[in-house]
């Protein structure tokens, strides 16, 4: 196998958007983000339950992020116009599917959604997972109402493998099913995902990808 390209990535730059891990200045810019996605997000998304918050709790949340990204152990990024003076939305690569595998979650700002954004960043961190870090797979799960997570997972050349039942937690009393969609690194490279056109950099701001 071709030696792992030095990661993780930081900052990926897409046809039309920075990815990058958040900072804690990011705080205001996500807080009016997520304020104005509330209703937008509740169906599907359970910590939109717990919003809106102050920004302390944000600044908090946005250092453990960015403590576990130094560490190797989750990647939680924000999405960001190209000039970065606005929050598109939220993504991530995170480890909680197991050893050699990554998950792909993402929203999308309310008034945002529709121009194929989530698609852009799913694609790039697609091939960040396999080009950089070198994943034997990646899943995106999604609510099985949410046809746009879905269509976006099948865009890019991921299989639909189950519906698991009860696997979101909004509250004790209410859970709801998850669909899963895998992409494996032997058939990443002819999937459209690889097609995608990003720009990756490191740490210190040096491209590798």
């Amino acid at each position: 196998m071709t030696p792992s390209i030095p990661g993780p990535a930081y900052r990926i730059v897409t046809e039309r958007l920075v990815v990058r891990c958040w900072n804690p200045e990011d705080a205001p810019l996500m807080k009016a983000a997520i304020e104005a996605s509330i209703e937008h997000l509740k169906p599907f998304m359970p910590w939109a339950y717990n919003e809106p918050e102050e920004i302390e709790k944000k600044i908090d949340r946005i250092k453990r992020w960015r403590s576990l990204f130094d560490r190797g152990e989750d990647f939680v990024y924000g999405i960001f116009s190209a000039d970065e003076s606005r929050v598109v939305g939220g993504t991530g690569l995170h480890t909680r599917v197991g050893e050699g595998a990554r998950e792909i979650g993402y929203w999308i700002h309310a008034q945002e959604i529709g121009q194929g954004y989530a698609t852009e960043v799913s694609a790039a961190l697609t091939r960040v997972a396999f080009e950089i870090d070198r994943v034997k797979r990646v899943e995106i799960h999604c609510d099985p109402r949410n046809r746009s997570s879905a269509n976006v997972a099948r865009k890019l050349g991921y299989t639909y493998e189950a519906t698991l039942r009860q696997r979101f937690h909004f509250s004790d009393e209410v859970w709801t099913d998850a669909m899963i969609w895998t992409l494996f690194s032997e058939d990443y490279p002819s999937s459209p995902a690889a097609k995608s056109q990003i720009q990756a950099y490191d740490a210190a701001g040096r491209r590798i990808l």
